[in-house]
């Protein structure tokens, strides 16, 4: 590489975050050229990820069109299909193309679809498997109603965000996926997905009333931290309250149980509880709660920068994505450091972890 004959040469080491690639002539970049099986030009661009993004639709369709008949299936409500391989390889024209089979949700029914990659294949999977899972077990609902004496107050709480309806249909989700995980994980075939299918249903009544309890918790917090924003506040409080409301409006949101995961309710518990701490103490000293909350936001900002930074046409991995909750741990550690952080963290921890990402 160059970084490696400049360092042969002059024994100094340029690091490629230091290279301005914006001032390279055009003339001196690589053009990648997609060319269909006659030659014909049908995009190029010196910019591969953005190249790849583009054409991730016709990448889609070429897949499906080389696959064997009967792969990718549509309208399914029950395992009515063969055994799916985790990897499909197909030869067209002298070339291999390899995809990745899932189960895809149709909200009302599954279908089967290939995809150009595993982590693509995965997102599928895992509501595809869920969406099959609950066609073919009883619905917990009428066990909540009877179980949960606070079902009202998730109507109430909720009420900003959408249905109550909707919100049972998330802890339903969440309560299927930890029992995917708690199974062992997907399944590829149809006596697989039996023992997976008598699993959920054994344990899906419990574990959903587990989960909408934990759900009213934060959903009460959540309701008294809003309460506690409203009316006349001191000017001085006025940046420190718009910074708890973006925090709360990206914490709870619909979807945010099955999007959270069931093992990381009790931290949002946690996290509104260092705001409701972080409330009582702003009055006590506006210039503390100023200081560390610009130390937040120099993360926050580092953070979104790397994530702009990010290929389109990669998935966001899961060492990026938990970059998002450490930022709440930090919260925690700086506002309420009496509840505990789940590890050690500090700006300068996560700055450095972003930094070499």
């Amino acid at each position: 590489t160059l970084i490696y004959e400049l360092r042969r040469m002059t024994g100094v080491t340029v690091e490629a975050e230091h290279w301005n690639w914006e001032q390279i002539p055009s003339h001196l970049k690589m053009t990648f050229r997609v060319v269909d099986e006659n030659g014909k030009k049908i995009a190029e661009s010196m910019n591969l990820d953005e190249l790849k993004f583009n054409l991730k639709d016709r990448v889609q369709e070429s897949i499906s069109a080389v696959a064997d008949y009967g792969i990718e299936q549509s309208g399914l409500h029950i395992w009515s299909f063969a055994d799916l391989p985790q990897c499909y390889e197909q030869k067209q024209r002298g070339f291999s193309v390899k995809a990745f089979p899932a189960i895809v949700d149709e909200k009302d029914a599954v279908g089967i679809k290939l995809f150009e990659t595993e982590f693509e294949q995965a997102v599928a999977m895992q509501q595809g498997l869920r969406r099959l899972l609950l066609l073919n077990v009883p619905s917990p609902i009428k066990y909540l109603h009877e179980k949960l004496p606070n079902k009202a107050k998730l109507g109430l709480y909720f009420t900003p965000f959408g249905r109550v309806l909707d919100l049972i249909d998330d802890c339903i989700a969440c309560a299927v996926d930890k029992l995917i995980t708690d199974f062992g994980g997907f399944v590829w075939d149809e006596a697989g997905f039996e023992k997976l299918r008598d699993f959920v249903r054994e344990n899906l009544n419990e574990v959903t009333v587990d989960i909408a309890q934990k759900v009213e918790q934060i959903l009460s917090l959540n309701h008294a931290l809003n309460q506690r924003l409203k009316g006349k506040m001191d000017f001085t409080m006025a940046f420190a309250f718009s910074d708890i409301k973006a925090q709360l409006s990206g914490l709870i949101y619909p979807g945010f149980v099955q999007k959270s995961g069931y093992d990381r309710l009790p931290d949002l518990q946690r996290y509104l509880q260092a705001v409701d701490k972080r409330i009582d103490k702003l009055a006590q000293d506006v210039n503390r709660d100023r200081a560390a909350m610009l130390r937040v936001e120099q993360v926050q900002q580092a953070y979104q920068q790397l994530l702009a930074k990010l290929p389109k046409s990669k998935p966001i991995s899961d060492e990026i994505a938990e970059i998002r909750y450490m930022i709440e741990e930090l919260r925690v550690s700086l506002f309420a450091q009496q509840l505990g952080t789940k590890y050690q963290v500090s700006d300068k921890r996560i700055l450095n972890l972003i930094n070499n990402i």
